[in-house]
């Protein structure tokens, strides 16, 4: 799993001119999803992120989470973080799940995160044209990968 973190003062996604999810301060989460990724993998990344201290405390360093906020989450399903550009200037898409694999994972890792925040997390539409919009409140954006823990 492929993970771009996005601490926010706000965001919402919408979907054919509706707003399917609005938040205000917290976290957005772009994730890309590849066959080898299970369950793991989210237990992994849903604990990190929830645990990540990217929000500042009342020194103004970054020593708060998203939980000690009791900020909200979006999460939006987003392929493209598996892009291969290795060859040429067409990205390729190879290495991420298709719908079948990766529709389970997603719902599962959403499901996971809102065991661990204890709340409902926001949510795009899987393989819809989405309109994503955010204001990053930093910036602060951390890209995270399950296959790659550093």
């Amino acid at each position: 799993m492929r993970a771009v973190i996005q601490r926010v003062s706000r965001a919402s996604v919408t979907v054919d001119g509706l707003v399917v999810s609005a938040i205000g301060q917290g976290l957005l989460v772009l994730l890309g999803i590849e066959d080898a990724d299970g369950k793991e993998d989210t237990e992994w990344l849903s604990q990190k992120i929830t645990n990540l201290r990217i929000f500042n405390d009342e020194h103004g360093v970054m020593n708060r989470s998203v939980m000690d906020l009791g900020g909200d989450v979006i999460v939006v399903s987003q392929f493209t973080l598996h892009a291969q550009t290795k060859k040429g200037n067409r990205p390729s898409y190879i290495k991420a799940s298709k719908p079948d694999v990766a529709i389970p994972i997603y719902e599962a890792f959403v499901q996971k995160m809102e065991q661990v925040l204890g709340k409902k997390v926001g949510t795009g539409i899987f393989g819809a044209d989405m309109k994503v919009e955010l204001l990053n409140d930093g910036p602060v954006t951390i890209t995270m990968d399950t296959k790659n823990k550093e």
